[in-house]
């Protein structure tokens, strides 16, 4: 599915786009044009359709990368008094807890091991040990180590509860099910430069309309208020401020794409398949990922580093590119890790070739691979 001859993307995002999505950003668009503002419209209808939200959801899109739209959601929908449960397994739950510290916004973390979920029973104790908890910030797929975490059952517990949720699904929108019919979120943040394989430079907030209409003055910034994005975008059809207008076209191409494509159910099954096809393959080899099966997301696969001493990530990293493919460092502070992607517009077929390449560097590095690591506990 790749065109050209730039090194393949395994990485959570940026990753590599389709040559149609290249060409997209070879036309320049002014800022108030009515075809340019008429894309921008378009991609929030689309995007709100894909969780099945239109009738309860607005979509907010916002310039920078995703982490700016986190803030902007987290700012926007819980009011200066509120206070924010964090599930913390992962790099991606201990920034929204600084996110909030700078906010100046309560939180409480709850501290889950970085191999293992955040499961519903343990985010309910914590809410009744704690009931001035108002909001439940949750990553989807944390990708630190690869961990999903059991949106669908999060939901449901925080709609019983009656405590808002924000979802920062910035690593499953476009890939995994997420309905909010029956799902339900105040907020969910997501990106263009994941699932929907466009290129970084613009988030977006799928907010419900009641928590967007209630949040006006909860923003500390001018830049992230989602409130006046909306309402400004909602009376005049332009951005606030000069948008990312190539960004904005290359994703408009990603999402006709994945629309022809099938959706979300057709690129779903496209990444677990090159998810199967890596596993398998680097088992051959001797690696073993560091998740269980039961918890992993078919997103990014996080495995153990070669028990030898010739072994150094630097040198790994840069041979393997020279075949082709960019690997990504680990996360994880207490094991030695890499990581590899599946996502991006890459099949089953470049997986086989990523493995090849990655069995090639190991022998030109005299790399022996002992008994496969046992995952950490």
């Amino acid at each position: 599915m790749i065109r050209g001859n730039d090194p393949i993307l395994l990485t959570p995002g940026p990753l590599t786009t389709s040559l149609a999505t290249k060409q997209a950003m070879l036309r320049d668009w002014g800022s108030w044009d009515a075809g340019f503002n008429a894309i921008t419209r378009s991609l929030c209808d689309d995007l709100i359709a894909i969780v099945r939200g239109q009738d309860t959801h607005v979509c907010v899109p916002m310039q920078g990368s995703g982490t700016f739209s986190v803030e902007a959601a987290i700012a926007n929908v819980v009011p200066r008094g509120g206070k924010v449960l964090v599930p913390q397994n992962g790099a991606y739950c201990q920034r929204i807890l600084k996110i909030c510290k700078v906010l100046g916004r309560a939180s409480v973390e709850l501290p889950i091991p970085e191999d293992q979920p955040a499961t519903a029973a343990l985010i309910e104790a914590a809410l009744l040990r704690d009931p001035s908890i108002t909001h439940v910030a949750q990553v989807h797929c944390e990708t630190g180590a690869g961990v999903l975490n059991p949106l669908p059952e999060i939901a449901a517990l925080c709609a019983r509860l009656g405590k808002g949720l924000i979802v920062d699904a910035m690593s499953s929108f476009g890939a995994l099910e997420i309905d909010a019919r029956t799902m339900p979120f105040d907020a969910l943040v997501a990106a263009t430069g994941k699932c929907i394989e466009g290129v970084p430079g613009m988030g977006f907030v799928l907010m419900k309309k009641s928590v967007l209409e209630a949040s006006q003055g909860n923003s500390h910034s001018l830049a992230l208020d989602l409130y006046d994005q909306y309402t400004y975008m909602q009376k005049t059809t332009q951005w606030r401020f000069t948008p990312p207008t190539h960004v904005v076209a290359a994703f408009r191409a990603a999402l006709d794409q994945f629309l022809e494509e099938g959706g979300q159910q057709v690129r779903g099954a496209r990444y677990r398949a090159n998810y199967e096809t890596l596993v398998s393959g680097m088992a051959v080899l001797g690696f073993r990922p560091f998740l269980s099966p039961d918890v992993q997301a078919p997103i990014i696969v996080t495995f153990h580093a070669p028990d030898d001493a010739r072994y150094d990530f630097k040198t790994f990293y840069a041979k393997v590119r020279e075949r082709g493919y960019i690997l990504y460092p680990g996360k994880l502070t207490q094991v030695e890790t890499f990581r590899v992607g599946c996502i991006g517009a890459i099949d089953a077929n470049e997986m086989r070739n990523v493995v090849g390449a990655i069995g090639e560097t190991l022998a030109e590095m005299g790399i022996e691979m002992k008994a496969p690591l046992a995952r950490a506990a």
